[in-house]
């Protein structure tokens, strides 16, 4: 199936739904007025259910099909945006100053949506698909607090899938791939402890600052001499902080920063040897560390199947040329890595087009990208669940 003519019809009302979403942003959980949007316009289609409350404010609307009883699968989509001052010339552009949809949820909710509407009115499949509007993505694990509030059970999910646009890919281009999609993220907050004085008698303190130093260049080793060239692992030290005066050296000095890593072997391997590597370099050089380290989004890993089976959904949407099956990881991290922990399926790109990156003041999505969105959406469960 191309691209659905209904779905360029609907591109004109889908895309008010975006811009109004992008106008009103809002944070991790607090996603209380879009959570009223989303669950208003599910009612409106005539959804067969829709649950508020998943994950403190998630939604959930289940469509039936036509043809009877069957399976069900899961749709997601992310509804938070990010604490970012917006810098772009959209007239849509936030109404909220410090905050913006910069990663395109709102894109993403509004093709859930257009789907949504789709499928109400024809419901040419045979079981039910449980659309997932889900809060905190973007560093609250939304995704793992509706698994927790029964998500899979309560709907009875087999399978689930979701989406993420992707900048720099051709409108309506895909990227898919089976197997690590996205990188776990670990973060870690470091405290070294010396002994503070004056700097001009630093043999008589033990210096933090040296340590850090030391610290800093040594996990490095980690990446380049202990991990396999072909395997993946970044160690970034993104703050540090110490002192306060030219000619004092402080007693204390604070780093934080992240790990980044695509197999467990790898990731359980890299904070033993973090941890290690800190706390040893402090006691050789008479000081001491305390590491925290946090475990974060793991691996997003699709399911071989699935991938399978979208990659022939994204081709018939868009073409044999405009599917990649071998995209390298990203190493950034996504909280759908939960979902597919829960149950099997897959997660996809779908190109943005010339715009700004993730995460940058001058992102917007690009509403040429909708009909592919929502076409290769309901191409999906008329596939899947076939009447």
């Amino acid at each position: 199936m191309p691209v659905l003519n209904q779905s360029n019809e609907l591109y004109a009302e889908v895309a008010a739904w975006r811009r109004y979403l992008h106008e009103h942003p809002e944070l991790l959980y607090d996603v209380f007025e879009t959570s009223k949007f989303v669950e208003a316009k599910l009612k409106e289609f005539g959804c067969d259910s829709v649950d508020y409350g998943l994950g403190k404010t998630g939604v959930v609307g289940v469509i039936k099909g036509k043809a009877g009883d069957g399976p069900v699968i899961g749709l997601r989509a992310d509804m938070d945006a990010l604490p970012i001052m917006e810098a772009g010339p959209v007239e849509w552009a936030s109404k909220t100053p410090g905050k913006m949809h910069a990663c395109g949820h709102d894109g993403h909710t509004a093709m859930l949506l257009g789907a949504a509407k789709y499928l109400s009115q024809t419901r040419n499949f045979k079981g039910s698909v449980a659309l997932i509007f889900q809060p905190a993505e973007e560093g609250g694990g939304g995704g793992l607090a509706m698994i927790e509030d029964g998500l899979m059970d309560k709907f009875a999910i087999e399978e689930v899938y979701g989406m993420h646009n992707s900048p720099g890919l051709p409108v309506g281009h895909f990227n898919i791939r089976k197997g690590p999609v996205m990188a776990a993220a670990d973060h870690f907050e470091v405290t070294i402890t010396g002994k503070g004085g004056h700097a001009s008698t630093p043999h008589l303190g033990v210096d933090p600052v040296v340590i850090a130093a030391q610290i800093i260049t040594s996990v490095q080793n980690i990446v380049a001499r202990e991990t396999d060239p072909l395997e993946s692992l970044v160690v970034s030290i993104t703050a540090i902080h110490g002192g306060e005066a030219h000619n004092v050296i402080p007693a204390d000095v604070t780093m934080k920063g992240t790990v980044r890593t695509l197999l467990p072997e790898i990731r359980d391997m890299a904070e033993k040897r973090f941890v290690e590597i800190v706390e040893g370099t402090a006691k050789l050089l008479g000081g001491s560390a305390k590491v925290d380290y946090h475990r974060g989004y793991p691996i997003t890993q699709n399911h071989d199947a699935q991938t399978d089976f979208v990659t022939t959904v994204a081709r018939d949407v868009s073409g044999d040329a405009a599917v990649n099956t071998s995209p390298p990881p990203v190493m950034g991290a996504e909280d759908f890595s939960y979902m597919l922990e829960a149950r099997p399926g897959a997660f996809v790109f779908v190109g943005n087009g010339d715009t700004a990156n993730l995460h940058h003041p001058e992102y917007d999505f690009n509403d040429d990208l909708l009909p592919f969105g929502i076409s290769y959406w309901v191409s999906l469960v008329e596939n899947k669940l076939v009447a």
